[in-house]
């Protein structure tokens, strides 16, 4: 579609710097230039020039953070879920070929057998008990305390742990010799994560969870420290991340298939997002 308003919108050739007579772009080029960015990882990069950026206009934090993860909807729906292994011959022939009917009721799908036809790479997730699953891809964003700019971020295959794994993955990358804080909701508060903060120099600030089998992870040697209180207050503000992220960066859902695609979106989207805070920020710059 883009392609064929190239041909006769001026305000697209303006922008490309076209002349109104010279030949628009063929749409293999898109896919073909897409392969040379996810290989050379551009928007990886642009994402961390735009964080170094805010780190040279001190407006960052270098020992308060928050980590926290969404559910991005697969460019997927639940009826492309078949039996792993199943072949196309195995398949009662659709009603309709472009929206066929499915009936699941009675079926038990999991993961572990199932799979989706259109994103394989797609997994079954829910938010939260009650909820309905879907076909989703794990964000985990890591946030800095002082100004609620994205440090890192994340996006893997949805599972029980995904998040968790995610965050220690970023602070692995952000550790230093300096003790650090990470604040975190209550899915956080298991014996392994807190275990492995304590190990990479990370003092854990994550939200008790007094239900959790065995109590919380975390004693009174970390939330009487008036920092705990102050992290716990702070650390609400990376929904305001997510909220943009689903609204105006429109990406409630993705619109690539697979974890690397995926993830090239959500680079784009979380420079995009750290720009407009840096612009609020510095608006003198």
């Amino acid at each position: 579609m883009f392609c064929e308003q190239l041909d006769y919108n001026l305000l697209f050739r303006w922008f490309l710097d076209l002349n109104w007579d010279e030949p628009g772009f063929d749409h293999s080029t898109f896919s073909r230039n897409r392969g040379r960015l996810l290989e050379h990882d551009v928007a990886g990069e642009f994402f961390r020039t735009v964080v170094a950026e805010a780190r040279e206009l001190k407006l960052t934090s270098d020992e308060h953070f928050t980590v926290d993860g969404t559910l991005i909807e697969a460019w997927a729906s639940l009826k492309s879920l078949r039996p792993k292994g199943e072949k196309p011959s195995d398949r009662t022939p659709p009603d309709d070929p472009g929206n066929p009917s499915v009936d699941f009721h009675g079926e038990r799908r999991q993961n572990a057998t199932h799979q989706s036809t259109t994103d394989p790479e797609a997994r079954l997730a829910k938010k939260g008990a009650g909820k309905e699953a879907r076909l989703c891809y794990t964000e985990s964003v890591l946030m800095e305390n002082r100004n609620g700019l994205m440090i890192d971020l994340r996006v893997g295959q949805a599972s029980g742990r995904a998040e968790c794994e995610q965050g220690l993955e970023m602070l692995q990358e952000l550790r230093g010799p300096r003790r650090i804080t990470v604040a975190g909701d209550k899915g956080y508060d298991t014996a392994a994560f807190v275990a492995s903060c304590r190990a990479l120099n990370v003092t854990p600030h994550v939200a008790q969870n007094e239900r959790r089998p065995g109590g919380s992870a975390l004693d009174l040697r970390t939330t009487n420290w008036p920092g705990y209180s102050i992290s716990q207050r702070v650390r609400k503000r990376v929904e305001e991340i997510f909220g943009w992220i689903k609204t105006v960066g429109n990406f409630r859902r993705t619109r690539y298939r697979g974890v690397e695609r995926t993830s090239f979106a959500a680079y784009l989207v979380g420079a995009a997002y750290n720009l407009l805070r840096i612009a609020k920020l510095c608006p003198s710059r």
